[in-house]
């Protein structure tokens, strides 16, 4: 299965959580501190926000996949027509573990492709250490 990813920036997180949780009809999946994420079983969507003092609003959106075979088949399409892409590899983002490659899009849009792989205790990125 694929998700469409969507990920805002919020400055009041509590705000936030209230809005979303009425549009999806529905309590995140995963609330921290500074993040809070839904998976609404009727829209294929992994839609996610955490706190930003700067640059609210969408910060990024992108595509979750179930199997690494997955990402290797987008990442390859994408390659195909030579897009703009970096290979993350595996990282601990979002209070997760994932493996991950970033594409941008011809108008400049960021586009994160990623298979969650586990769990993680942070929020920043960083690179999973081998």
């Amino acid at each position: 299965m694929k998700r469409l990813h969507v990920h805002v920036g919020v400055t009041n997180l509590v705000e936030a959580i209230t809005y979303y949780s009425a549009m999806f009809g529905e309590e995140p999946v995963k609330t921290m501190h500074d993040y809070a994420k839904w998976s609404p079983s009727d829209l294929g969507v992994n839609f996610a926000i955490s706190l930003q003092s700067e640059g609210t609003g969408i910060g990024h959106l992108g595509v979750e996949v179930d199997e690494d075979d997955d990402l290797v088949q987008l990442r390859g399409r994408l390659k195909n027509v030579n897009a703009h892409m970096y290979d993350e590899g595996e990282v601990k983002c979002c209070y997760a573990q994932s493996r991950k490659v970033w594409s941008e899009d011809p108008a400049g849009v960021q586009w994160e492709l990623f298979n969650t792989i586990g769990e993680s205790d942070q929020l920043a990125p960083e690179p999973v250490k081998s």
